[in-house]
């Protein structure tokens, strides 16, 4: 037996010595021993060096990479103490049996960290409990099994408890791990199971080579192997297959039972030996462990009621809570069977629904759900009731009418679910949402209702419009369909002269005479504006709808409507569309929408019935639009010049600007094309650019010393632009032309409307020096009154004059009227429409000073004038 060296032998001779030792002791130990020591260190190292190279892999997981290091380390550790397990004699006995225990206790730390869970003192108190009592149980099988009979062959207390501590330490570190493990959600999960498994290895090869000692026995080689094909297998594990966590069992609750099984189980087994006689004498540590599992399992007994008793007690609270919470807020709580028998109802159904609850506690609740509510509802509560399994939805929603005491039915939302106090009761949650119904009401009938007549809507009518020519094509419809637009001619007016508010009055009282008129069957909207729609069933009667449509006139125009102590005359124009096979209701009510359009053009106060004429001149006017746009923009628009000259001298005094068009080679007459160029409001910008281009070369005439003027035609939209004057006056300043030079005609009619605006932004232009014609005199609706109101310097005779003269009687004797008047006046008086030889004498003949037509001379380019500059300044 080797001894600590002797410090008189040499250094030399006492490693010798050793190694002698150390050879003559493995020698003389078990094949057995000796391939479990060589096979558990290759297999350690082996495992290391796995774990170490998945460490340094794996460094950006860290449970990963610290797990793989603390566990390798633990195999390293545990089989240098089974390596150190021949020498124990040696040195001390429990040496190599430190070394185990130091590495079992490593690897559950690696396998921990691998697991990446961290928990609250408490939850892993009760771990270690766990684990005791898993512990206490098995030994105390194993006692009952086998320990028993090598406990009474060793014979020794100590000996024996010296020997099997470690082990069991191993398997209280064990057991104390598993639950981590088992419940970890981190994707080194894997690798921590491996680390259990290897942890068990070690445990059962240590109780083994535990018992082998006891015994002095021949250690067996399968708990000699057990621990190295362990150390493989957790070397395998860094490089296999990662298991998702969405692919793992949940194991939660079989953990948790696992000690409780064990236990059973040890009591089982004592029980039986105990019956068999087969216990023998009592062994001191035994029993202590024996009592206590017992004591231990007591206080786990008593924590865990306390534990109930609090969990009852804050569900209690919380019911409580939750029913003040409820019943704040205007909710009423109440609890009840599956058959519908209120078990208890909280106050708030009394204010609720007047009600109090002792009138419903043991009624059922069907007595006051509407019969038609009432099947559905016990549907829904006969499948939360067979929902044995819990696969049915938690809560039920319940929307029905109860009956409130005053006898009112009232919308009600309920939500229903399992009472928590018992399995045959739910608790319902009801709330009151007459309220929100109201309101749900209110918005609907303002989405498809118009909020100033009170009429259904624009969206209202499409839909209905919808709805009747799909029955009609289904054959479910009553017969020919048609729709009538209607328009309040002037209201405009009413808007600028009252204000919008009684514009809206009388929207009002127009809205009440229509509906007056209208069949009941029939749909009457409010379509937007001054415009209103009627969808007429007709039977297959297309007379029905023109016979209403002329009902409607006169509805708005028998009598004035009484508007802000005032009567306001109005009339309407009115469209009528039918429908026709295959015909969309969108282009039936575009089809109404024109001939409105088309009756109003008329002057208003008729019925017009839709023609695909009408669309097609609709058409062609948006085209035409579309192509005056396009001309704006690419300059197609030229300039041509009548000249005006002085009937006496025939020398040219003046020139007309006249646009002209060129849509490609195809000249467009002007007559096609300003009406639509009035409507879009191009007629603003085309003007403007015919002012300016001809104030230029008028004033280039005029600065080779040729005395001439030029005159240029308004229209009521270029009067009514917002920089219409200031226009005018940078035309005249950008030119160098003299504002006298330059004379803007009117047409009576643009007098008559809007008068006042008119006659002030015409004023404007007088005082900058411009002059003012009235051109087409007495074709118009003015008042002679306008000549005195507005400063006119000319007047213009119609041509429709001028062509009857020496024909026609009548047209002679107020040619010459217009004549003295305009003298009388003191206002230049030019003839337009002069072909006939005879016209200009007779015109020289009543004092006409100036003229202009086909016969003076005909419209020119600016070239031409230049020719005629040229040449000679009479024509």
């Amino acid at each position: 037996m080797i001894r600590w060296r002797d410090p008189r032998v040499p250094p030399a001779a006492a490693a010798a010595a050793g190694a002698v030792a150390f050879a003559a002791a493995l020698l003389t130990e078990s094949p057995a021993l000796v391939t479990g020591a060589v096979a558990g260190g290759m297999a350690a190292l082996i495992a290391a060096a796995s774990l170490l190279i998945a460490s340094v892999k794996q460094t950006a997981h860290r449970p990963t990479a610290m797990g793989a290091r603390w566990m390798g380390g633990g195999a390293v550790i545990w089989t240098a103490g089974v390596a150190l397990r021949p020498f124990t004699e040696s040195f001390f006995d429990s040496f190599a049996d430190m070394f185990m225990l130091l590495g079992t206790v490593v690897m559950a730390s690696g396998a921990l960290l691998a697991a990446d869970r961290k928990f609250p003192a408490r939850v892993a108190l009760r771990h270690l409990t766990d684990a005791y009592l898993c512990t206490a149980a098995l030994f105390l099988i194993g006692w009952m099994v086998a320990l028993r009979h090598v406990y009474a062959e060793t014979a020794d207390a100590a000996a024996f408890t010296l020997v099997m501590l470690p082990p069991m330490v191993g398997l209280l570190v064990t057991f104390a791990v598993v639950p981590s493990v088992l419940t970890s959600r981190s994707s080194s999960w894997l690798l921590g199971l491996a680390g259990v498994g290897a942890l068990a290895a070690m445990t059962v090869a240590g109780i083994s080579a535990a018992v082998a000692r006891l015994m002095d026995a021949e250690p067996q080689l399968w708990g000699v192997m057990l621990a190295p094909v362990a150390f493989l297998l957790l070397a395998a594990v860094p490089w296999g297959p990662r298991v998702r966590q969405a692919n793992r069992p949940s194991v939660g609750h079989a953990v948790a039972l696992v000690p409780l099984a064990l236990v059973a189980v040890a009591a089982g087994t004592l029980l039986l030996h105990q019956a068999g006689g087969r216990v023998g004498p009592p062994v001191t540590g035994v029993v202590v462990v024996a009592v206590s599992v017992v004591l231990l399992l007591l206080v786990r007994l008593f924590v865990v009621s306390v534990a109930n008793v609090r969990l009852r007690g804050l569900v209690k609270l919380s019911e409580r809570q939750l029913k003040e919470l409820a019943e704040s807020t205007g909710d009423v709580v109440f609890t009840c069977d599956y058959e519908g028998v209120v078990r208890e109802i909280g106050a708030g159904v009394e204010v609720t629904y007047g009600y109090s609850p002792q009138e419903l506690v043991g009624g059922s609740i069907f007595d006051y759900i509407h019969p038609e509510d009432v099947p559905g509802i016990q549907v829904a509560m006969r499948a939360m009731n067979l929902d044995e399994d819990n696969t049915a939805p938690g809560a039920c929603l319940i929307a029905c009418r109860v009956r409130a005491a005053d006898g009112t039915w009232r919308p009600t939302e309920s939500v229903a679910t399992r009472h928590a106090g018992g399995r045959d009761l739910m608790l319902v949650t009801t709330r009151d949402v007459s309220d929100e119904e109201a309101l749900r009401n209110q918005v609907a009938h303002l989405t498809f209702h118009d909020g100033v007549t009170g009429l259904p809507n624009r969206a209202y009518f499409e839909e209905r419009t919808r709805e009747v020519l799909s029955g009609r094509t289904s054959g479910t419809g009553t017969g020919n369909v048609a729709v009538i637009f209607l328009d309040l001619d002037g209201f405009t007016s009413v808007n600028d002269s009252v204000g919008h508010a009684s514009g809206d009055y009388l929207l009002g009282q127009a809205a009440r005479r229509l509906r007056g008129a209208v069949r009941a069957d029939d749909t009457l909207a409010r379509w937007g504006g001054d415009e209103f729609a009627v969808l007429v069933e007709t039977g297959g009667d297309a007379q029905i709808a023109v016979d209403l449509a002329e009902r409607l006139v006169r509805a708005v125009s028998q009598e004035p409507f009484r508007v802000a102590d005032r009567d306001v005359a109005l009339t309407a124009s009115v469209g009528v569309a039918f429908a026709e096979d295959d015909l969309p209701a969108g282009d039936l009510m575009r089809n109404a929408d024109v001939a409105m359009a088309r009756s109003k053009e008329l002057g208003g106060r008729r019925v017009e019935v839709f023609a695909a004429q009408m669309h097609a001149d609709v058409m062609r006017r948006l085209e035409l639009a579309a192509d005056l746009q396009r001309a704006l923009i690419e300059q197609q628009f030229a300039i041509e010049y009548q000249p005006v000259v002085d009937l006496a001298t025939s020398r040219v005094t003046a020139v007309e600007a006249l646009v002209r068009w060129w849509r490609g080679s195809v000249f467009v007459p002007p007559e096609q094309f300003l009406g639509a160029a009035e409507d879009t409001g191009l007629i603003v910008p085309l003007s403007e650019w015919i002012l300016r281009e001809a104030c230029r070369e008028v004033a280039a005439w005029r600065a080779s010393s040729w005395d001439i003027g030029l005159s240029l035609n308004l229209s009521a939209r270029q009067i009514m632009a917002p920089r219409f004057v200031e226009t005018v006056e940078e035309a005249l300043t950008e030119s160098g032309l003299p504002a006298s030079v330059l004379t803007l005609e009117v047409i009576e009619e643009m007098l008559v409307e809007d008068a006042e605006e008119t006659i002030k932004r015409l004023s404007e232009l007088r005082a900058l020096g411009v002059r003012l014609a009235i051109d087409d005199f007495g074709t118009g609706y003015a008042s002679l009154a306008f000549l005195r109101q507005l400063p006119v310097d000319m007047i213009k005779i119609d041509p429709s004059f001028v062509s009857g003269l020496g024909k026609d009687d009548t047209l002679t004797l107020l040619t010459r009227t217009i004549v003295r008047l305009g003298h009388d006046l003191g206002l230049i008086v030019v003839a337009e429409g002069i072909e006939r030889p005879e016209q200009l004498e007779l015109l020289k003949q009543m004092g006409c000073t100036r003229g202009q037509g086909f016969l003076v001379a005909r419209p020119m380019a600016a070239r031409g004038v230049d020719s005629l500059m040229r040449t000679s300044l009479t024509v």
